[in-house]
């Protein structure tokens, strides 16, 4: 089943969820992300996340126009209602959509690198467990959705 993960940029959540649908269930799914707009992975995503363990440096930002990314999709999951309420009667994609907000990197509230880590951390293994929990049975999945 492919699905795709969409944000803002392609530059945090939907790239955490995309590395962690292909780490621990990529027999059962193949998972990609984009966004509606083209930026780089945040730096500190990918720092934060090296230091817990999980490598995505060789991760790239991608667009809706990328041709790193499959043209169909089973089913498209946005990670941040502002860009769902905007996007998604235009997406370009004839899919199922779903929305699962994670906010936006405006929301890591931090005065200190140490509060900035945490937050960072915060957010990974939110994402993490949201990816286990909803992505463990492909067929619930398929119904649930």
């Amino acid at each position: 089943m492919k699905i795709l993960f969409v944000d803002e940029m392609n530059s945090l959540q939907s790239q955490v969820a995309e590395y962690f649908l292909n780490e621990l269930y990529g027999d059962e799914y193949a998972a990609y992300s984009a966004g509606a707009k083209f930026d780089f992975i945040d730096c500190e995503l990918i720092s934060v996340m090296y230091q817990n363990g999980y490598d995505i440096r060789t991760a790239r930002a991608k667009d809706f126009r990328s041709r790193q990314i499959p043209m169909s999709f089973d089913h498209i999951v946005f990670l941040e209602k502002a860009t769902y309420d905007r996007i998604k009667d235009v997406i370009p994609y004839d899919a199922p959509t779903s929305m699962k907000d994670f906010g936006n990197r405006g929301d890591l509230k931090a005065t200190d690198d140490l509060e900035l880590y945490n937050a960072y951390t915060e957010l990974i293994n939110r994402i993490r467990d949201w990816v286990k929990e909803t992505f463990a049975d492909p067929g619930r999945f398929r119904e649930e959705q």
